[in-house]
């Protein structure tokens, strides 16, 4: 217990570094998510290939190849920004890819006919998206969509080894100090549970107020 009450501030700094990068890397998955889940079920080709090949390209790469393609590729262009920012972008684009895949599936399960009916009436393809079949769609989505952002929230434990504050990086500090390394990942994978957990409960809230009934 004293390895958490000793360094209750370091654990603190890095619980709530990595609350932020889940955070902010959700909002921007759930963002590009929804408008490659957009592309890929537009009418219009080029659109169509290119959620195609944004999903392919990030479902097929290895989360700390982007990073290291984020973090050391773009200053080369003359993107300067701080390392949680690049971190943030690594984990919303990777996590992007899954959550537009998560969505494609739902607008699968809305019956065409409801699309058609729609664009009868003289609705845009966007109109049509966001008031009939994305509305319906985001009730059979809502478990795999939360299941894919407790994964980032695991996955933002790569973060630290690019000079970002989280929480996993808390034990190179606590190991220089000499404090027992068992117990050292005993509380950072407590600090996981408790963010784990509550991005489960909110999904698990939504799934009773909005999800399909069983």
């Amino acid at each position: 217990m004293y390895v958490l009450t000793d360094n209750f501030s370091l654990y603190w700094e890095g619980f709530l570094g990595t609350v932020e990068l889940t955070f902010y890397s959700s909002l921007l998955a759930l963002f590009l998510g929804f408008v490659m889940a957009s592309f890929r079920v537009a009418p219009v080709g080029s659109l169509r290939a290119f959620g195609t090949v944004w999903v392919t390209v990030l479902r097929n790469t290895p989360l700390t190849l982007l990073f290291f393609a984020v973090v050391l590729g773009l200053p080369r262009f003359g993107v300067v920004l701080p390392f949680q920012l690049f971190a943030i972008l690594a984990l919303g684009c990777y996590t992007s890819a899954f959550i537009c895949e998560a969505l494609r599936s739902g607008i699968n399960t809305v019956p065409t006919g409801q699309g058609e009916a729609a664009r009868s009436l003289g609705m845009t393809f966007g109109q049509t998206l966001s008031g009939v079949v994305l509305p319906q769609a985001f009730r059979s989505v809502i478990p795999p969509i939360g299941s894919t952002l407790i994964a980032l929230a695991k996955n933002s434990a790569i973060a630290g080894a690019f000079s970002v504050t989280e929480l996993l990086g808390t034990y190179k500090t606590l190991s220089e100090l000499g404090y027992n390394i068992i117990w050292t990942f005993v509380w950072i994978a407590v600090g996981y549970l408790i963010i784990t957990l509550s991005i489960s409960a909110l999904f698990n809230v939504l799934e009773k107020r909005y999800g399909v009934a069983g």
